[in-house]
């Protein structure tokens, strides 16, 4: 687990944030609404409480899409990187998009997760386990 401060930003450095205390594991998720949201075949995300994230410049750039059942994706409104992700029924957690950390990252990646609705194109080889939805 990190331990210390990490901090992040935007493409176009509209929005920086600082998280304190430890990232959670760090998970490749493969659901269709995170590769809509990414553009990409999955998101790096990691789970970290509410209370260690922190917008330090350009709050008032940030936008917000909800989408099914409560889900929140928060983004810059200037540039569209996805910054976190939260849940109505979970207002503890956020989801760090950790492509947008300027900050070394120790951790490695634990899982893939909703593998069962990847991008077909896709192939999975680096060994990590597997999850056809979420654990």
């Amino acid at each position: 687990m990190e331990q210390y401060m990490q901090k992040g930003s935007c493409l176009c450095g509209a929005v920086e944030y600082e998280i304190t205390g430890s990232l959670g594991p760090i998970v490749f998720c493969h659901c269709a609404r995170c590769r809509k949201a990414n553009g990409s075949a999955f998101a790096a995300v990691s789970a970290i409480p509410a209370a260690n994230f922190h917008i330090v410049k350009g709050q008032e750039s940030l936008s917000s899409y909800r989408s099914d059942a409560g889900v929140h994706r928060v983004f810059c409104g200037t540039c569209g990187s996805p910054i976190i992700g939260t849940r109505e029924n979970m207002p503890e957690t956020v989801r760090l998009r950790i492509g947008t950390l300027d900050t070394q990252v120790e951790t490695k990646p634990s899982d893939h997760v909703f593998v069962g609705s990847k991008a077909e194109w896709y192939e999975i080889v680096d060994g990590l386990p597997q999850h056809k939805e979420r654990p």
